[in-house]
């Protein structure tokens, strides 16, 4: 999830690489990359319909889920917030909303014809799933230290200017590897990096990666870049011998109990799947995912991530350009310690410690994003949380 701004650049900049004249062998086959981007611009009535079966638009892998489910037993409803849902959901084109306390459900509301047996894509929520199986992956042992080096699990990448950059420095985006952002710019790196032919069977971000130069001594510069999340995809891939998704499956789908497989869309050059976007879940077990957080990233009792990574991930550690709010290991935090995974079109899983409240979401915003949006967003999360305080000072019965 980027920042509205970026947001609004990216939009003009994929405009623009969308009618960019391509090669005779892309005119027949576009990319799996470019069909993607152009989800960015299908109507709102495509949007509100094919969110739901992304993994059947795109190659994807599943994510098997077990036979135990980690139950969401009915809570107190939260009267407080009730009135305000259905306006709020329909006037912004949501799908869902699944508000947890204590792990109970206190609020949910459906619509759009969408259900709870139903997935909805997560956007670039992925990323933040993506950076915890990295936790859990250096908590088993697949990768042995954040200090770790990148060309020690992508060999590609020994000769170029990622060899030395650190784990660690790929989660907090200080690689000082050169990257232009330019949204607005048709030739910049963000427009071009999966115009291009596959090469070698490598994933697209890894061929263009190679090729970039450094710009920062590394660990010292922050520098938005898409792409490196889907390299940190790669990275997990290569140091667990799993797609994504299999280790997802593996790590959390089953051993937590989510309730249905889950879907992670593949990249057409090397057929792995892509760790900044692409996985697609039901809303019920996006709200498992934020419970699954809210407990220090435990199951049946027992840490699965590493404690370095937790403590990374859900507090800050590099500054973002809104008041009150950073970035941690590819989670958006809050000086009030709550941390989410955002997504653009209105996804989103919210984590509030203090309050034990997790909040999942899922839409087709008539925009990627805009400052009224978000802002529409965040007042419902404040709305939720003052019902939520409002309920905890009422007398008992």
């Amino acid at each position: 999830m980027l920042s509205t701004i970026y947001i609004r650049l990216l939009t003009t900049a994929l405009c623009l690489t969308i009618s960019l004249p391509l090669a005779a062998d892309q005119q027949h086959a576009p990319t799996i990359g470019q069909q993607r981007e152009a989800v960015l611009f299908w109507p709102q009535a495509q949007r509100e319909a094919q969110f739901r079966q992304m993994y059947t638009l795109f190659p994807s892998d599943r994510a098997a889920h077990g036979m135990h489910v980690h139950e969401l037993p009915q809570g107190k409803p939260l009267t407080g917030a009730s009135g305000l849902l259905a306006s709020y959901m329909d006037q912004h084109h949501l799908a869902g909303v699944m508000v947890l306390q204590h792990g109970r459900v206190r609020l949910q509301r459906y619509a759009l014809g969408f259900g709870p047996e139903q997935h909805w894509e997560s956007f670039s929520v992925a990323k933040s799933v993506t950076s915890a199986l990295l936790g859990i992956a250096l908590q088993r042992g697949d990768i042995h230290s954040m200090d770790d080096t990148l060309g020690t699990y992508i060999p590609e990448l020994r000769d170029s200017a990622y060899a030395n950059v650190t784990v660690e420095q790929l989660l907090t985006m200080t690689s000082g590897v050169h990257w232009n952002e330019d949204y607005a710019d048709a030739k910049s790196d963000v427009a071009q990096m999966y115009l291009h032919a596959c090469v070698d069977g490598q994933a697209h971000v890894l061929s263009y990666l190679r090729r970039q130069p450094r710009q920062w001594p590394a660990g010292t510069h922050f520098n938005y870049n898409t792409a490196e999340t889907d390299l940190l995809g790669i990275l997990v891939q290569r140091a667990t011998h799993r797609s994504l998704a299999a280790y997802l499956s593996q790590t959390i789908w089953k051993p937590y109990g989510m309730a249905a497989d889950a879907y992670w869309i593949k990249d057409e050059c090397d057929g792995g799947d892509t760790g900044g976007s692409g996985l697609s879940a039901t809303l019920g077990d996006y709200a498992r995912l934020g419970q699954f957080m809210l407990g220090g990233g435990r199951i049946a009792g027992k840490p699965v991530v590493a404690t370095a990574w937790l403590q990374g991930a859900i507090r800050r550690q590099e500054k973002v350009d809104e008041p009150g709010r950073g970035y941690g290991y590819l989670w958006w935090t809050d000086t009030d310690g709550s941390y989410a995974a955002i997504g653009i079109f209105g996804q989103m899983v919210y984590v509030d410690p203090a309050r034990q409240l997790v909040i999942a979401q899922v839409g087709a915003w008539p925009h990627a994003t805009s400052d009224e949006l978000v802002a529409a967003r965040r007042e419902f999360v404040a709305a939720v949380k003052r019902a939520v305080d409002a309920d905890s000072k009422k007398p008992m019965p």
